[in-house]
């Protein structure tokens, strides 16, 4: 585990390291409120949040198949980020005893967005820089930058533009 000096992180979040060598890294002057957790669990995949990233209350990372976030992400209340998927295919064994499915990508979110309160973000998603995503979105597969985009599943509901 790896906490840059300048970041915070509230003695109410809770930080579960790997058994199996994944990292978390927290990097500079980047925020962590109370009541996250950032858990390594299902897959041997790191997180990695840039700088100056803001991960507010309620929030919860697992590391699955790896989470990277760029500079200046702000993460709203209440979001889920899971870069993972149980495996379902057998009848015959209890999910819980399938272990996970192959990795779609992991999750990867690039510089200057903003996930809204509630978000659920999946294995497998990409989002470019400066895309915003509304409040209780689901979000999978490729999003794209400088637009705001919302729903489950989530679609894109406009350009951002210069007022």
């Amino acid at each position: 585990m790896e906490i840059d000096p300048t970041a915070h992180v509230s003695q109410d979040a809770r930080i579960i390291p790997s058994v199996r060598g994944s990292r978390i890294v927290i990097g500079p002057r980047t925020q962590i409120y109370e009541f996250v957790v950032i858990k390594a669990v299902g897959g041997a995949g790191d997180i990695v949040i840039g700088e100056e990233c803001y991960i507010n209350p309620h929030t919860t990372l697992y590391s699955g198949n790896g989470i990277r976030m760029g500079r200046l992400v702000l993460v709203g209340p209440g979001c889920m980020i899971v870069p993972a998927n149980h495996a379902i295919s057998r009848l015959d064994t209890p999910i819980r005893q399938q272990g996970f499915m192959p990795s779609r990508g992991g999750v990867i979110i690039e510089d200057d967005v903003w996930l809204g309160a509630n978000t659920t973000v999946l294995d497998g998603t990409y989002i470019e820089s400066g895309a915003v995503i509304a409040a209780g979105s689901v979000v999978s597969g490729r999003i794209t930058g400088r637009a705001v985009w919302g729903g489950n599943p989530c679609q894109m509901i406009r350009p951002r533009t210069e007022n």
